[in-house]
């Protein structure tokens, strides 16, 4: 099972305290998935569809605890691809069901259906935060947080979806657009931001999952970046060292280590000997203990020797 489902059931148990806020989120879930259709016999249906179970037990509960009305449920199975069941939830609306569009704030004060999240359904933080889980509800998915950071919601209205995105940035949650095929798509890719949202809509063990998978993840990350560091810093060492050593054969097989002032032949003959040893630890091991740049500054004036030999050879 996915971390989007699992998420949405854990969403789908939570029954708003209030009735604005109940209203907000079969709002949220009409508006992405909903549909008016008039039967042959002059009839009005709202139909709202979706692909989880347990979303579609909520919108039942919700339209029989605001409005009272017996629903219908039909069950198909799709032909292509994961072949899921697909939900259609069939409300019978008295008289065109104007006043429950208007209630649910689906049209306007002309009668027009909305392209923008209804201002009356919204202004409380509770009512708020209820809409945006019945927009996750709907359109919503996130990613596993083992995998790449990444929670979208898609619609094919774009004007509703930068209605959301306005939304969800007064939540303080920095929202991003793109176009996939036909569809509009709000989505987060911030880590902190994911985190915020599922707390806000209410999807607290889908969060301290996330967080736990995350904390991992990040201390994963932190060992594999400190192994590669000590890798590189080992790789470094050695590679110099091969260097040095190089340039101390060539004096002693040329001039002699004897020829060299007595600082630079002690050092090099620590080298010689402790061929693997960092910089720090070669100063330690001197009879007049050196420190790192010390040290440093003697191989290179080794080096300069080494390179001075063989410039006189070519």
């Amino acid at each position: 099972m996915s971390f989007s489902t699992v998420t949405k059931n854990e969403l789908a148990r939570i029954l708003g305290r209030r009735p604005c806020c109940r209203l907000a989120e079969l709002s949220a879930l009409i508006k992405m998935n909903g549909s008016v259709q008039i039967s042959s016999g002059q009839r009005f249906f709202l139909h709202v569809t979706t692909e989880n179970a347990a979303v579609a037990r909520k919108i039942l509960t919700l339209v029989k605890d605001l409005f009272g009305l017996q629903t219908e449920v039909l069950v198909q199975r799709k032909k292509r691809l994961k072949k899921n069941y697909i939900y259609l939830i069939r409300v019978p609306l008295r008289q065109g069901g104007s006043d429950i569009l208007h209630r649910l704030g689906m049209l306007d004060e002309s009668g027009f259906l909305r392209d923008i999240a209804p201002r009356n359904l919204l202004r409380r933080e509770c009512c708020r935060r209820a809409y945006l889980r019945g927009i996750f509800l709907a359109g919503g998915s996130v990613n596993r947080p083992e995998r790449n950071y990444h929670l979208e919601i898609i619609t094919d209205n774009k004007i509703f979806a930068e209605a959301i995105g306005r939304l969800m940035n007064k939540s303080h949650l920095v929202t991003k657009f793109t176009r996939r095929k036909n569809w509009n798509v709000v989505y987060l890719k911030e880590s902190d931001h994911i985190v915020r949202f599922l707390n806000i809509i209410g999807a607290h063990t889908a969060l301290l999952n996330f967080e736990s998978a995350r904390i991992y993840k990040d201390v994963r990350n932190n060992v594999n970046r400190l192994v590669n560091c000590e890798t590189a810093n080992l790789n470094k060492t050695v590679n110099a060292s091969i260097r040095q050593i190089e340039d101390i054969n060539l004096i002693s097989d040329t001039l002699g280590l004897e020829k060299i002032p007595e600082p630079l032949r002690e050092i090099a003959e620590l080298r010689l000997k402790y061929p693997g040893v960092c910089l720090a630890e070669l100063g330690k091991l001197m009879q007049s203990p050196l420190g790192k740049s010390g040290v440093n500054h003697r191989l290179r004036k080794i080096a300069e020797i080494a390179r001075k030999i063989r410039d006189s050879k070519i």
